[in-house]
């Protein structure tokens, strides 16, 4: 019987996963998208429909940060298959609401309060894993952060165990943004979620412990494939938090590039308190959260979408150990904004966060990764998935022994 599927969020990724669906939509039943503003949900069907794609969708208004409101809809539309790409602050509500009703879950990002930033590791324990017990007494399949970053490249570090090491020394994974959007600072996605990743603690997994570093404090060189030679810095993200649970002997570490200028400005914001998200009274007795007022002020990062230019190049350097013998592998891939654009109006940046957890969706429905509890990617065989995401428009490549050659 064929799942039905609801999307919730309406952003830059939202945009992608819709038409991602829509494009598969065989591989479905019933398709709906929800959004708190329901003609934001509208805007991305219309969009839909102007690539001339057939498939349905029907379109709500949600406050997902009410969980009985998401198990209502859910249960109201007989939904299967729940993703969920919007804010990550909704993460645990979401959540909540699917174990209630037997929907799948998956979502792109740990869940984050409102009111910290950069919680102690490995962050997954402060919320989801604590929903490990109650989805599997419910036979609910969760897959945590199946985005690109977390998410293929959780899958990458498990191909590297699965086919290429019998014991793996590091995972240092790398993320460059080699592209240009014409404008004189933005972000890539949420202005609110981007800020917050980078005024707090930088964690790395390295020599079995938890290490402590500040933002743009550690960084090298790296030469990638496509996008050559860029500066990336040691930085905090999601995956670390659960990679360094499965492979808890090896290093892992997360590099993310920025150019001088993004720096310079970040830092500016951030010394003069405008990143902070506790609230300000101003002389005038208005109570403001500077986070959400630069937030309001930068652009809108769907709206970079048409001008973007420029490639991304996002992979794992994995090294370790096979038959006794030392050896390094560098799973791979590259997305053109450009590309992006043309086929589902949304810049590189998203289209790599929004096509990852459909191929999630698509192998729930088919039963491979349905799996009746919760689960990070690297749980999960990696072939199948990255054999589908190359199909949907995400290839893998890996540089080898043998040289640079698709998976």
């Amino acid at each position: 019987m064929a799942k039905n599927v609801l999307i919730i969020g309406a952003g830059g990724v939202a945009q992608v996963t819709a038409h991602k669906v829509a494009q598969n939509a065989a591989e479905f039943g019933a398709l709906h998208i929800a959004s708190r503003t329901q003609s934001k949900a509208d805007e991305i069907i219309a969009s839909i429909r102007d690539k001339g794609h057939q498939a349905e969708f029907t379109s709500h208004a949600l406050d997902a940060m009410d969980s009985k409101a998401v198990a209502g809809l859910i249960a109201a539309h007989d939904i299967a298959i729940v993703i969920n790409v919007g804010s990550p602050f909704v993460n645990m509500t979401v959540l909540d609401a699917c174990i209630e009703t037997g929907a799948a879950y998956m979502d792109t990002a740990i869940h984050e309060d409102p009111s910290k930033i950069c919680e102690t590791p490995p962050w997954y324990a402060n919320y989801e894993w604590k929903k490990r017990e109650a989805c599997e007494n419910a036979g609910v399949t969760a897959i945590l952060g199946v985005g690109f970053d977390p998410g293929v490249v959780n899958a990458y570090a498990r191909l590297a165990e699965d086919e290429y090491f019998d014991k793996i020394d590091s995972i240092d994974i790398v993320d460059i943004n080699a592209g240009s959007h014409g404008r004189y600072f933005a972000t890539n996605f949420d202005p609110e979620i981007n800020f917050r990743e980078f005024t707090g603690t930088v964690y790395s997994w390295q020599g079995g412990e938890w290490k402590q570093n500040r933002m743009f404090e550690v960084g090298r060189e790296w030469d990638l494939p496509v996008v050559g030679k860029r500066t990336a810095y040691l930085s905090g993200h999601d995956e670390i938090h659960s990679l360094s649970a499965r492979y808890p002997d090896s290093d892992v570490r997360f590099w993310m590039g920025f150019g001088d200028h993004y720096i310079n400005v970040f830092t500016v914001l951030n010394s003069l308190g405008l990143l902070s998200e506790q609230p300000v009274t101003t002389a005038e007795g208005l109570e403001v959260v500077p986070l959400k007022l630069v937030k309001a002020v930068l652009p809108d990062p769907a709206s970079l979408a048409p001008d973007y230019q420029g490639k991304t190049c996002i992979g794992d350097l994995v090294k370790g150990t096979k038959d006794g013998k030392p050896g390094e592998v560098f799973i791979y891939n590259t997305a053109d904004h450009k590309d992006a654009y043309n086929e589902v109006g949304s810049q590189g940046i998203s289209y790599t966060a929004g096509v990852p957890p459909v191929a999630a969706a698509i192998l729930i429905a088919r039963g491979e990764w349905d799996v009746k509890k919760m689960v990070n990617v690297e749980d999960l065989p990696a072939r199948p998935f990255l054999e589908l995401l190359g199909k949907l428009g995400l290839p893998t490549r890996v540089i080898d022994a043998t040289g640079d050659h698709p998976l």
